[in-house]
């Protein structure tokens, strides 16, 4: 397996990136101590959408329960009449994801389950059909021309379909394994939620009444993080997923992978707590073999703070990889790291031997 790996460490101030069930930031236990943790899923939404940013034509997949407009839209271009194209749509997006009939009933078509669908599949799926409803098909013919449809348009815009993966129950053959490999984010020392208290003034309460218009909680963390984020090239590169892209498509949508997955950070409490920073360091490897290796044991026994924690977990982290490449005769082709090089050096580096 050829892999590209990111090992992260990242400190955030008070922050509420990722909330549980009652608005409090996640949290794990690890190590026999508590965690602050960012969940996978949130890094890979945060993640994704800075792909989309930095390369809209080849990160524009869509995950929606609101497929049904847009392929009725697609049907429409392509020649069929409206009330057709919104009958016909709505029979894909029952096969794909089950169509919920609730909501119909209150005048918005959508499934039941979030679909991921590229724009050139989308119109793919649409220029299929609008062949095949020339011949007044039935269902089945319609289900086996939206296979045939989506398999032809390669994910040739949907880069992130390929990196994060698509689950279609319904149709195996459309479900597609992501390459992409990631973490939850956890802190690298024992991490406690704090509360803040907060009172907001009324602006127009008379001056003689004393007291707050309103008081509250809140509760956040500060931390510092590991978290591993990966590539599978090999898969990455096979004909179900960007294989159809030619080499220097290939290469950026590897650039921009990187990039993000570096610079990207949830975006929860942006405005009010504004936890947006930088990582202090980032270990960039390239292997020929072996398997995906998280680094986070460097951190079971938690970090205990001398000069600052970004500068003992470095030290750790590092220390760790080296016993584990003696140990396990670990053989990277490449080892690369952010701060020695700049993030422009340090991609240029990566991608120099994938």
């Amino acid at each position: 397996m050829k892999l590209v790996e990111l090992h992260i460490l990242q400190s955030f101030p008070v922050s509420c990136l990722n909330r549980d069930d009652v608005g409090a930031p996640k949290t794990a236990t690890f190590g026999g101590t508590t965690r602050a943790r960012i969940s996978s899923q949130c890094l890979k939404r945060a993640i994704r959408e800075q792909a989309q940013k930095m390369s809209p034509n080849l990160y524009a997949g869509n995950r929606s329960r609101l497929i049904i407009a847009p392929l009725a839209d697609a049907l429409k271009k392509h020649g069929v009449a409206e009330a057709k194209a919104t009958e016909i749509a709505k029979t894909v997006g029952d096969y794909l994801a089950t169509a919920d009939e609730a909501a119909e009933k209150k005048g918005v078509l959508k499934v039941k389950t979030l679909m991921f669908l590229s724009p050139a599949e989308v119109d793919a799926i649409a220029r299929e059909l609008a062949a095949i409803v020339k011949k007044d098909p039935k269902a089945k013919e319609l289900q086996k021309g939206v296979a045939k449809a989506c398999k032809s348009a390669a994910l040739k815009d949907a880069a992130d379909i390929a990196i994060f993966g698509r689950m279609v129950a319904s149709d195996h053959s459309l479900t597609v394994e992501g390459a992409g490999l990631f973490s939850h984010a956890l802190s690298t020392h024992k991490a406690d939620n704090d509360i803040d208290f907060f009172s907001a003034v009324d602006d127009l309460q008379p001056q003689e009444e004393a007291g707050a218009g309103m008081t509250g909680t809140l509760e956040f963390t500060s931390a510092t993080y590991y978290r591993y984020a990966g590539l599978n090239l090999g898969l990455l590169d096979d004909a179900a997923h960007l294989g159809s892209l030619t080499r220097a498509e290939r290469n950026s949508v590897v650039d921009t992978f990187l990039q993000a997955a570096i610079l990207a950070v949830p975006t929860a409490r942006k405005n009010s707590m504004n936890a947006h920073t930088l990582p202090g360091y980032v270990l960039g490897l390239v292997k020929d073999q072996g398997q995906p290796l998280q680094l986070v044991n460097a951190f079971e026994n938690p970090v205990r703070p001398k000069n600052g924690l970004m500068e003992a977990s470095i030290a750790t982290l590092k220390e760790h990889h080296k016993l584990l490449k003696e140990i396990w005769n670990i053989r990277p082709l490449l080892e690369v790291a952010i701060p020695d090089k700049p993030l422009d050096q340090f991609c240029k580096e990566i991608l120099s031997h994938v």
